[in-house]
């Protein structure tokens, strides 16, 4: 992670991207190191949330492409999982996608919206909210942890 750090911006922007698909990478961690090393706080919210964010609507992407090979074989997710949330995604619609930071259920609620085509700009829009909120939270954790040493 640390060396995603040493990018700066970039480097938060391509760790968080990461994080909101397959690999598992943890980008708060390097927003932590960057706001420890004085990094503009507002920059650094906004480009890890819109990393996330767009990491995150690829794998809505791919969910809306339907190949279930690819999905199962690079994403780990199994068509019956999806089938799954089915009834989650009729009831709570693009709302669901405020959720999609969460880790382990986070890819296949993004999956599933784009299989089941929930409306592409709310999904957008509540993805959006849900990871910014993530990262402020984080920040807050950050500075909070930063004040007691």
């Amino acid at each position: 992670m640390e060396s995603f750090a040493e990018w700066g911006y970039l480097g938060l922007f391509i760790a968080s991207f990461l994080a909101a698909t397959i690999i598992p990478l943890g980008s708060e961690i390097v927003l932590s190191i960057l706001i420890a090393n004085s990094y503009d706080l507002t920059t650094s919210l906004l480009i890890a949330s819109i990393g996330n964010w767009t990491g995150g609507l690829s794998s809505y992407g791919i969910g809306r492409l339907g190949n279930w090979k690819l999905i199962e074989k690079y994403f780990r997710v199994t068509k019956k999982s999806i089938e799954g949330i089915k009834n989650k995604i009729e009831n709570w619609g693009s709302l669901l996608a405020f959720f999609c930071w969460l880790p382990v259920i986070g890819d296949p609620i993004a999956i599933g919206l784009g299989f089941f085509r929930v409306n592409f700009y709310m999904v957008s829009l509540w993805m959006f909210f849900g990871k910014l909120i993530r990262y402020i939270i984080w920040a807050i954790i950050t500075y909070w942890t930063i004040s007691i040493f």
